[in-house]
């Protein structure tokens, strides 16, 4: 077997080479696929050695280099491209470009300093996660190189975009898949201490950047809300998995007369309360904290009707092994909520798990609209905003999926 290490070595660096096996799939590298599986590569003691987050040149089985890649032989993903320049120097020089290029397409596509900054590998930072929230950033570092490097990423964020205030969001499952502390802390200036407020769509949203749910928002669905407030004026509403109120909030600045958020938080559900507080809807606005489930079950058996439904669930298929049970879980929320829309009224349905593709989810979600004894034609399909780019060679990246049907 081929040595995994050459002796050359990279005339700007001390750094180790890895090799990909001689079946492994090179050429995906090479027209930018980001990432390497560790049953594609060469691996040995020296390999298994470097320390999660290091640094590495890889080549491909006939020694040419396909870029500098970021090592985690703990992970599936054993490692992460992240400049095919193999010379690149990881310095803030290094993040502030990438960090720059991704600022003037936000500032193109927004007025106000409130969306995804960086998203991860279609920006140029592998596992990086950055939401704005006007003079304060939020840093979800899900790759261990990203830890490794988290005070210099921090700091060219500071100074490219003038943020005062950088935290690190240490939650989620992609951490623990790579080995990472689940600590979060301010890593420039001091976080908040009480939720921010931040406008989109005419809605007024309350983000908890230190105790809430991923950074504190979903900007991902903004133009689904949009679309929602849109059909929304003179309806009635219900919007389940609402979070902080994510659609119903936008409803109700579309006109809606009335909005009613189901999440089995209460304190995301007294976020929403105060959102509907601070656009003057409180009398419009009501909640039910409870299993989605059950209060869809609950609704029904009440006689209620509605207008408009959007169903926005968490990641009922995290995972290929759960995408079986992810679909029934996507299906039984259509029946239940097919049963209680109004006639001719709208039904949208929403999945952020990247394991289950559009087709999948489509074929789940009209079955579940069937079996809740409805007929539907789809009407709209929506993705992510713009500001969450979609890297055409990892379908990952292309993970929400919202599906609007009229019944």
């Amino acid at each position: 077997m081929t040595a995994p290490f050459s002796d050359d070595i990279s005339p700007n660096s001390e750094l180790p080479v890895v090799r990909m096996l001689p079946k492994a799939n090179a050429r995906a590298i090479r027209h930018g696929f980001p990432w390497v599986y560790a049953n594609e590569m060469v691996t040995d003691r020296r390999t298994k050695a470097i320390p999660a987050g290091g640094l590495a040149i890889l080549q491909d089985e006939k020694r040419q280099p396909l870029g500098l890649v970021a090592m985690n032989s703990n992970s599936k993903i054993i490692a992460r491209v992240l400049d095919t320049d193999v010379d690149a120097k990881l310095d803030h020089d290094w993040f502030a470009t990438r960090i720059a290029r991704a600022l003037r397409l936000r500032e193109q596509l927004f007025d106000a300093p409130f969306y995804r900054l960086i998203h991860a590998e279609a920006d140029g930072l592998p596992g990086v996660i950055v939401d704005r929230f006007g003079d304060t950033c939020v840093v979800q570092p899900n790759a261990a190189w990203a830890d490794v490097h988290l005070e210099t990423l921090c700091a060219a964020l500071a100074d490219v975009t003038g943020v005062t205030t950088v935290l690190k969001n240490a939650a989620g499952r992609t951490r623990v898949l790579e080995g990472l502390d689940d600590v979060s802390r301010a890593v420039i200036g001091t976080a908040p201490d009480a939720p921010l407020p931040v406008e989109m769509n005419g809605a007024t949203y309350m983000a908890d950047l230190t105790g809430g749910q991923k950074t504190g928002l979903f900007f991902d669905q903004r133009p689904n809300h949009a679309f929602t407030a849109n059909l929304s004026k003179g309806a009635r509403v219900l919007d389940v998995f609402s979070h902080v109120g994510g659609f119903g909030l936008a409803a109700l600045a579309g006109g809606a007369t009335s909005a009613l958020a189901v999440d089995g938080s209460a304190p995301a559900l007294d976020l929403a309360t105060q959102g509907a507080a601070a656009m003057g809807k409180s009398g419009a606005f009501s909640t039910r904290q409870g299993d989605a489930f059950e209060v869809l079950t609950s609704l029904r058996a009440e006689g209620a009707q509605f207008d408009v439904i959007i169903c926005d669930p968490p990641a009922f298929a995290p995972s290929r092994q759960a995408v079986e049970a992810g679909l029934r879980a996507y299906e039984k929320v259509a029946r239940l909520a097919a049963q209680l829309v109004a006639p001719d009224g709208i039904l949208g349905l929403c999945s952020c798990s990247h394991a289950a593709d559009l087709a999948q989810f489509r074929n789940a979600c009209v079955r579940g609209i069937g079996r809740g004894g409805r007929r539907a034609s789809l009407i709209h399909t929506g993705f992510a905003g713009a500001d969450h780019p979609l890297l055409p060679q990892l379908a990952e990246s292309g993970y929400l999926k919202a599906l609007f049907f009229r019944l």
